[in-house]
């Protein structure tokens, strides 16, 4: 049915424009809508699989027929508006006028490549031991055995999405313990999660003649538990645990002491962004005499880094990124330790190789320099993250460093369906610089990914929402799901969604809630004070924006007193040195109170353009910060803001949202069945049933500042994002979905570049058994 009554209007859903579609589907939500023939209560179904209709609630199977249509002609000049719509009086329209953009359905992305299914070889000739193991269910292909058994000399084994490189990890050291007889404490196996490194050891306890006493005496555990042991071991007394700056509080705490010198602010500077900065540049090995900075925010962070670099040296204390700095600089310091330790370990198992960074990969370089038995295991199209070191570049050039090594592609995908694998291979093919692989699917589910093209953020949310409660409604389980974004804040509208819906769902335990960012919640702080000019935490909130340290916030209270006014009135009584500044105050107070007779997204553009948000922004150096802009939170939080009618409604939506995002991370310690709701470098070696990719629009995949390094030369950062696609396709095993937005922050928004390469072949597919 594509017409229901609104207040007494009619509403035509193939007039209707987009733009409408997400109003009228929460006035269905609301009981605000009717059908024109039985009066009954009906909503708009928003979903993936169809295009919309409306349905009546309690029995979405009956359907009523259809009015009978007039000529368009004739009810075109009886219009009348209503809330923003635009709609006809009384009887419907059947032509769609060419003003009206109409509502796209999903497009199935078909493969190019014959799928045909081939039986994999496996290798169990001349090794008793790989028919053991396959008699425990460990079956290994051609290359999987290779890649176990080469074990002398240096080895990169390529392992492609889905290839099963646990599964090698885990039978390579088996067979170098049972069948080599390889002395298991000369065996260093290096994982980049202590997770990861407890589940190999519990999988080899399942291998035949593998037991407690050989693992026990293996090094196992992730670079900083490693080289965190043999510090303790030379260097107790500096390095006990005691010492260590655990808490990002902590290390966040030395810095604002630092950032007194140099007048920054706690709340202007953005020293959480500092922090990070620094780490990358100590994982680079880069010295805070070795910076040489390109922005003023990293001029200001260098200088931090110095004090805080100096602060740990003379209180005797070490942050996590130190455990492996000193321990590279102890080993360049001593030669005789190092070659202790070269003598001591002649084989090294490095897990996810292509997310080493410099400091990792010269500790592994200077161990194995005398044996060079060094087996990594990665995929260079897995890379993602160089925001914290890391470099494909130690997989593409591997052999540049070990030149007699060999090299095992595994290019079976035992993940993913054909339809999957064969559209993501297409999307990483366009990568320049990679090892060249093909991926070979082992089924097809015969259910091809899908495009489906909401009109914002906001409708995208209920077109996944609503497509997740049919599939569980049929049957699925919640955790074969999972939404995956490029950054945090992408997910505010889903999460917004999922939390009014009764769907189980988890996130991240470290994500933070949207209305609770440090720019949203001062944006809305100045919402709060308009409403009620004596909240005393939104002006604190507030006076850095104003460009008034937090000192000023006690003698604000006191004039409050003195002139017997509201603290925002005591603004404008303000005294500072600069006349033209207490212009700007006064003037500020009079805006302020004006903002709660907008609506909330008029209100917010004025905190935006008249209030110098943006200069604040600058200034504190958010601005300057590749992935999280605050100019970025601003736009979200107007798009969010759009669905409300008062300030009022508004702030009350975003309190509730912020107690549920830490209800929700309490719950998701529980949840054993729940849709995950995950960043892509979070999902990064897990698997989903299904997947459903939400903002693949150029400037959120690939991220703007991506396309902004483009433009000025340099295409790595668009490869890494080509390569954030792919990790979130290759995340699916039956099916996926790619949400192409038609506007994006309140902005026309264009199809992801990536998708050129999926799109341009012909949609033709054949399947053969």
């Amino acid at each position: 049915m594509k017409i229901a009554i609104f207040h007494d209007k009619t509403i035509v859903l193939d007039h209707l424009d987009r733009d409408k579609y997400q109003q009228i589907y929460m006035a269905g939500k609301n009981g605000e809508l009717h059908c024109p023939v039985c009066k009954k209560k009906v909503q708009l179904f928003l979903g993936i699989q169809e295009s919309p209709y409306f349905f009546h609630i309690h029995s979405p199977i009956d359907h009523c027929p259809e009015p009978v249509s007039v000529d368009v002609k004739t009810e075109q000049t009886q219009t009348q508006e209503l809330n923003g719509f635009q709609l006809p009086k009384g009887r419907m329209i059947t032509e769609t006028p060419k003003s009206v953009e109409v509502f796209r359905p999903a497009k199935t992305i078909e493969p190019t490549v014959i799928f045909t299914k081939t039986a994999v070889k496996n290798s169990l000739d001349g090794s008793p031991y790989l028919q053991q193991l396959a008699g425990n269910g460990v079956v290994l292909d051609d290359n999987q055995a290779a890649a176990v058994m080469e074990t002398k000399g240096s080895l990169l084994v390529l392992a492609g999405a889905g290839s099963g490189k646990t599964r090698v990890l885990t039978a390579r050291t088996a067979y170098m313990l049972h069948v080599e007889q390889i002395d298991p404490r000369t065996i260093m196996l290096v994982t980049f999660t202590s997770k990861a490194a407890a589940e190999m050891k519990s999988r080899l306890l399942t291998y035949p003649n593998i037991n407690k006493s050989n693992l026990n005496q293996l090094v196992t555990g992730t670079f900083h538990s490693i080289f965190y042991r043999i510090l303790m071991f030379h260097d107790a007394m500096n390095w006990t645990s005691d010492k260590l700056l655990k808490k990002e509080w902590q290390r966040d705490r030395i810095l604002k002491e630092a950032g007194k010198e140099l007048d920054l602010s706690e709340k202007e500077f953005a020293y959480d962004l500092a922090l990070q900065q620094i780490g990358y540049w100590k994982n680079s090995l880069l010295l805070p005499h070795e910076v040489q900075p390109s922005s003023d925010f990293e001029e200001k962070t260098a200088f931090l880094y110095r004090k805080y670099e100096e602060t740990k040296q003379r209180e005797n204390l070490f942050d996590f990124d130190d455990m492996l700095i000193g321990c590279y600089q102890l080993f360049m310091s001593s030669p005789a330790l190092l070659e202790q330790y070269q003598n001591r370990f002649h084989y090294f198992l490095i897990d996810e190789f292509q997310d080493i960074n410099k400091v990792q990969y010269e500790l592994i370089n200077l161990l194995s320099g005398k044996h060079r038995n060094v087996c990594a295991v990665g995929d260079d199209d897995q890379s993602i993250y160089s925001f914290r070191g890391s470099d494909p570049n130690y997989i593409l050039e591997f052999e540049k460093d070990f030149p007699y090594s060999n090299l095992v592609t595994l290019e079976q995908n035992y993940r993913s369906s054909h339809e999957i694998v064969t559209a993501s291979n297409s999307i990483i093919a366009a990568n320049k610089m990679r090892r060249a692989k093909k991926m070979n699917a082992q089924f097809s589910s015969e259910t091809p990914p899908k495009m489906f093209f909401p009109f914002d953020e906001e409708e995208e949310a209920t077109m996944i929402v609503t497509d997740l409660q049919a599939q569980i409604a049929q049957g699925a389980n919640p955790s074969d799901f999972a939404i995956l974004f490029r950054t945090n804040v992408s997910s505010r509208a889903v999460f917004e969604r999922l939390a009014s819906s009764n769907l189980p769902f988890r996130i991240d335990l470290d994500s933070e809630a949207f209305y609770d960012r440090y720019i949203v919640r001062s944006a809305l702080s100045f919402l709060k004070i308009s409403l009620n000019e004596d909240d005393s935490k939104a002006l604190a909130d507030i006076l850095p924006l104003l460009f008034l340290k937090q000192a000023a916030l006690k003698d604000l209270k006191a004039i409050s007193i003195l002139q017997d006014c509201s603290f925002l009135e005591a603004i404008s009584h303000y005294k500072t040195a600069h006349p033209f500044q207490e212009k700007k105050l006064k003037k500020a107070v009079t805006l302020i109170r004006t903002l709660k007779h907008f609506s909330p997204l008029t209100a917010i553009e004025k905190i935006e353009k008249d209030l110098g948000f943006m200069d604040f922004l600058k200034k504190r150096g958010n601005e300057s910060n590749m992935l999280e802009k605050g100019s970025d939170d601003l736009k979200d939080l107007k798009v969010a803001s759009k669905g409300f009618n008062s300030i009022e409604t508004l702030l009350a939506h975003a309190d509730h949202m912020t107690a549920t995002t830490k209800e929700i991370k309490n719950l998701s310690k529980h949840f054993t069945d729940a849709i995950t709701l995950s960043t892509i470098h979070r999902a990064k070696g897990l698997e989903y049933s299904t997947v459903y990719l939400i903002g693949a629009v150029d400037g959120s995949l690939p991220h703007d500042y991506a396309l902004d390094s483009f433009r000025n030369g340099d295409f790595s950062a668009l490869e890494e994002e080509r390569r954030l696609m792919y990790v979130a396709m290759t995340r699916a095993k039956q099916q996926l979905y790619l949400s192409v937005p038609q506007y994006r922050r309140g902005k026309k928004a264009n199809r992801s570049r990536f998708l050129s390469s999926i799109l341009s072949k012909k949609n033709k597919t054949y399947f053969c058994q």
